[in-house]
């Protein structure tokens, strides 16, 4: 019986040159974004807000990939974000989960996978991630008001950004 569910061919049907090359992708696109994000959005801050854009990264994969596979990149996302963000423990390891998975299922259903669709559900993914930060600095501080004007203009500086991180999944696609 286990014969059966341990094949040499399901392992090489599974593994094909084509994933593999796939996910070497992904995993230098992840580390592109994180760079991106680190290194060059962080010092450019208009009216004090610094453009957040691996949630729109994750949004991309997911809408292309699905809902499973964009899962599982976020959780990878999540975990590096968490690393290179101080005073994070594990808000974006969970975050991004729920934003792929919901990403995928609007994006399998209901929103087409072109630009103009990527840029609705990145601004769903920007200004849930931005609103759960809000929460977050309201539960360890005082003062709503400019957490929550700080959040939107966070989405709206995020957004343009954002645009740049369709491009690499959308080619990978066949």
């Amino acid at each position: 019986m286990f014969d059966r569910l341990i094949k040499k061919d399901l392992f090489k049907d599974y593994f094909t040159p084509r994933r593999l090359r796939r996910v070497l992708w992904y995993g230098v696109y992840l580390l592109l974004v994180l760079v991106l994000q680190d290194m060059v959005l962080t010092q450019i801050r208009p009216a004090g807000v610094c453009a957040f854009i691996p949630p729109a990264a994750v949004a991309a994969v997911a809408m292309f990939e699905g809902a499973i596979p964009g899962v599982v990149f976020a959780l990878v996302m999540g975990i590096f974000t968490d690393m290179f963000t101080p005073g994070t423990i594990v808000t974006y390891t969970v975050l991004f989960p729920l934003i792929a998975f919901g990403v995928g299922i609007l994006a399998q259903f209901f929103v087409n996978r072109r630009f103009m669709g990527f840029m609705l559900l990145a601004l769903a993914a920007l200004l849930l991630t931005a609103l759960t930060q809000t929460l977050i600095i309201t539960v360890k501080s005082a003062g709503t008001f400019p957490a929550i004007w700080t959040a939107i203009l966070q989405t709206l500086w995020s957004l343009p950004v954002a645009a740049l991180v369709y491009f690499p999944p959308a080619r990978w696609i066949e």
